[in-house]
Formats: structure tokens, C-alpha cells, sequence
């Protein structure tokens, strides 16, 4: 194959509409283009959104950004915290209470980073693969 071989594709080139050759063409007189008016002429055209003079709909509507509202409802753990409690049962209210958590979160995720040797009772945390795997090697229990 060469480049001068090269061509396009069956249906990729598709030809114009033939405007204003007559009413039996279909496009003919108006061109498929309605009677007067600025959108029947030539260069007549309107910016993105127009709509008259009216306040555009981008413009009525508040400027609202992404902001996640369950973001600051969760919170990580570091899989080394897990040992700083001195509690029996390692739970929300005990992580809230020593401040390892924010006073709102309503989910905690233990993740797999730092080390633990400590045997530690987990109850009602969510965790990664990883730090499920070392909370058991050190000899915890997962309780969900």
C-alpha cells in the first residue's frame, strides 16, 4: 500500500446539499433557510446561548461548582493509629474521643499504611485489603 493508493472508506465522503437550483432540487428559492429574518442571511448569526435579549439560561442559573457533600462525612485511618487507643474495642466513638477522627464523620476507612503489631478488636470500620490482612497477621478480629 502506498500513500497515493490511499482512500476513503465506502459512505465516509458524503456530498453537499445542492442549494437554490430550483424548487424540484428541494433547497431551492430559500435554500432550506425559512423567509426573512437574521439566520436567513449571510453572515448573520448569533453567539452560543443566545436567545434574544432574554437573560440566557447560563446566566440565570446560579454559578454552582463541585463540591462533594459526603467528602467530610468520611474520614481515613492510618493502619499505625489503630494501636494509639488503649480501649478494648476499637469503634467510632473511641476513635472520636481520642480525636483521630473529625466529631463528624460517619465513616472511617483503615488504610494500609504504616505498621501494626498490636492484636486490636475493630468494630464497625470499614478497611482496605491490605490493612484487613495486617490487622490479622498481628492477630486483631474484624468485626463489621
Amino acid at each position: 500500500m502506498r500513500l497515493n493508493e490511499l482512500s476513503p472508506g465506502d459512505g465516509a465522503k458524503k456530498e453537499g446539499k445542492r442549494l437554490g437550483r430550483g424548487h424540484s432540487a428541494g433547497q431551492g428559492k430559500t435554500c432550506g433557510r425559512g423567509q426573512k429574518g437574521q439566520k436567513s442571511r449571510s453572515g448573520g448569526f448569533h453567539k452560543v446561548g443566545f436567545e434574544g435579549g432574554q437573560m440566557p439560561l447560563q446566566r440565570r442559573l446560579p454559578k454552582v461548582g463541585f463540591a462533594s457533600r459526603k467528602a467530610h462525612l468520611s474520614a481515613e485511618l492510618r493502619l499505625h493509629e489503630l494501636a494509639l487507643p488503649k480501649d478494648d474495642v476499637i469503634d467510632m466513638d473511641c476513635l472520636k474521643r481520642m480525636n483521630l477522627v473529625p466529631a463528624f464523620a460517619t465513616k472511617v476507612k483503615v488504610i494500609d499504611s504504616g505498621k501494626i503489631e498490636k492484636a486490636v478488636k475493630i468494630k464497625g470500620l470499614t478497611l482496605t485489603k491490605g490493612a484487613r490482612a495486617a490487622v490479622e497477621a498481628a492477630g486483631g478480629t474484624i468485626e463489621d
